[in-house]
């Protein structure tokens, strides 16, 4: 038996190693004649059965049987929960399989491929980890510049590193579809970020439009990917460093901090303003206010002045002699009320002195 397997290529089936069609093509091996192989198997059963063929021809029975039923139970296989299945019918591609216990038809019909597809791949543009460039640098990565110097839409030159993950969403197309598939998703990512930046301002790539660049190039790789067939999904584009070329780097900081003086400046002046014009408007507000009350003031005064005339005109009309020594005598009063005062009465008799000093009077008065 050994030299029968040994003249055929080491193979129990009796045929030869897997062979293309000659067009290297890479197809299957064509399949068995399954006549033969039962006649190989009986004959080598015989050698070793005593008795002949009459005697052992049920025990060959039942061996074939048991042969057949450890055959077909070949054909379950298990993919994992980070896997997918994908079943090869002579080396064609026929359908892809979910975690679990599954099935197929058993060597050499079918074959099962079980790909991780739950593993997060990275691939770094721009820049090589030591591990990835196989030499070493001082700060452990390696700069890559015909990959990260990108010419930005207001015709600047940025430095761009940024690494991309993925991970394989449909396992039959991922094997079948594409030849390599890092090469695809390095040059796709390469011409999505490019892209990008040939839009995008220098200024937004350095400040605060990173996070929408990462979204963009995300989806056109997406887009580059689903068209090629390729079964990956792109589940980040993550910016490692974005910063202009190292000759011009030290005049771009210097024109960022002018930016930032310029920004924080507005911003004082932004405060000083919030605090003055406040303030000043509820001045102005209390200065209204004041006049608006003055204004009523000097309107009900002027109101009551009126009023107090028209009462005093309607005595007048009704008893003219008398008010007029009323008023006579209170007009004296406000008049005389500061001055000092003398009365001397002419009409007097000799026996009284006509010399009244009342202002004397009053401040002796004030004294006591």
């Amino acid at each position: 038996m050994t030299d029968d397997f040994k003249g055929r290529g080491g193979s129990p089936w009796g045929g030869g190693p897997p062979r293309g069609d000659g067009n290297g093509s890479g197809r299957g091996p064509t399949p068995p004649d399954i006549d033969e192989i039962i006649r190989k198997i009986q004959g080598t059963i015989k050698k070793f059965l005593p008795g002949g063929s009459k005697s052992g021809g049920k025990t060959i029975i039942l061996g074939l049987v048991i042969l057949g039923f450890i055959w077909l139970a070949s054909g379950l296989y298990r993919v994992l929960p980070d896997e997918q299945g994908v079943v090869l019918r002579f080396g064609k591609f026929v359908k892809t399989t979910q975690p679990g216990l599954n099935y197929h038809f058993p060597f050499p019909v079918e074959t099962v491929l079980t790909p991780k597809v739950t593993k997060v791949n990275r691939m770094d543009i721009g820049f090589r980890s030591e591990r990835d460039s196989g030499f070493t640098t001082g700060g452990g990565i390696a700069d890559v510049p015909e990959e990260s110097l990108m010419l930005t839409g207001d015709e600047n030159i940025v430095n761009i590193d940024f690494s991309v993950f993925w991970v394989i969403k449909d396992a039959g197309s991922f094997l079948f579809k594409i030849q390599d598939p890092q090469t695809i998703v390095k040059a796709s990512s390469e011409t999505a970020m490019r892209e990008v930046v040939a839009r995008s301002n220098i200024q937004s790539i350095l400040t605060e439009g990173r996070s929408k660049i990462e979204i963009e190039t995300q989806e056109i790789i997406q887009s580059i990917l689903d068209e090629y067939e390729s079964g990956i999904q792109i589940t980040q584009v993550q910016t490692q460093k974005a910063d202009p070329p190292d000759q011009v780097i030290d005049a771009f900081r210097d024109v960022q901090a002018a930016r930032a003086d310029m920004e924080r400046s507005k911003n004082e002046a932004e405060a000083y303003r919030n605090d003055v014009i406040p303030r000043a408007r509820g001045e102005a507000q209390k200065i209204l206010q004041a006049a608006e009350a003055y204004k009523k003031q000097v309107v009900a005064r002027a109101e009551g002045e009126a009023s107090r005339f028209i009462a005093i005109y309607n005595e007048y009309a009704q008893a003219k002699i008398v008010t007029q020594e009323r008023m006579f005598l209170e007009t004296m009063e406000k008049v005389l009320a500061d001055i000092n005062k003398i009365i001397i009465d002419k009409n007097s008799g000799s026996g009284v002195v006509p010399y009244l000093p009342l202002s004397e009077l009053n401040q002796k008065k004030a004294q006591n």
